[in-house]
């Protein structure tokens, strides 16, 4: 992964490091350092990532003003109510801040996922397990969605504005499976994935069709504006139609 380096004026990093530090405080206090560094590198490799917010508090508070879908459980359960230990806190600001000016932990990686080793949440076995650290075991997305390349979110500041869209929001569900085509040439079977049709075709992957995107020809969009055309008629004749053979004692919906 990337380092994650904040660029951004004075007030946004101080609330940006102060998000982070809260994460990493109520959710690995007393883990090691290595533990903290962890957490942290899930936190912003989430602001990256397209299925997040994009911002440190943001990702942190994400789901908060949901009974149930709090991301991190210290926003939701009642946890802030409690004044953090100052020689932890500290700690853990230094993790944050350490974080934010680019220190990478290689070993989660693109982590975007994790929970304590004692729980066994149901999304678990729909992720890829990547390692242990601590008490907390680290998790990705599958397939491309969690290689460092889907990576693409850029950082917009404005750390202050936690929308009631970002507190009510949840993740972006799971990327639909690939379409996949099988053909057979000379007796022999091949499957290959069809790329999205956004996709370049500069940067053909091996094992990879590119599924055709063709301008439609004047004369095609002529047929189909016809086409339109004649099903409106259609439509509108058979309309004054039955308005012309109702019956006059018919009831009428309108007002309704």
């Amino acid at each position: 992964m990337r380092p994650f380096l904040l660029k951004t004026d004075a007030a946004d990093r101080e609330r940006a490091v102060h998000c982070l530090t809260q994460a990493i405080y109520y959710e690995a206090a007393r883990e090691p350092l290595k533990g903290q560094q962890a957490v942290a590198q899930v936190v912003l490799n989430r602001v990256r990532h397209p299925a997040y917010p994009k911002t440190v508090c943001g990702v942190v508070y994400q789901g908060a003003s949901l009974a149930t879908g709090c991301q991190f459980t210290f926003t939701c359960d009642g946890a802030l109510r409690w004044r953090p230990e100052t020689d932890l806190w500290d700690r853990a600001e230094g993790v944050a801040r350490k974080a934010l000016a680019g220190y990478v932990d290689k070993d989660v990686g693109s982590a975007t996922h994790y929970h304590a080793a004692y729980v066994a949440p149901y999304w678990a076995p729909t992720l890829v397990k990547m390692t242990q650290v601590g008490q907390h075991i680290f998790y990705r997305w599958t397939g491309a969605w969690g290689e460092p390349a889907a990576f693409t979110g850029r950082y917009s500041g404005r750390e202050a504005m936690l929308t009631p869209a970002v507190l009510a929001s949840a993740p972006e569900a799971l990327p639909p499976e690939p379409r996949k085509v099988t053909l057979t040439l000379g007796g022999e079977a091949r499957t290959y994935q069809v790329a999205d049709a956004a996709a370049s075709a500069d940067q053909p992957a091996a094992g990879t069709i590119h599924a055709a995107r063709r301008a439609p020809t004047p004369d095609e969009v002529r047929k189909i504006n016809a086409s339109l055309a004649a099903m409106e008629a259609r439509m509108n004749g058979g309309a004054v139609l039955a308005q012309n053979t109702a019956s006059p004692t018919g009831s009428s919906t309108g007002g309704r």
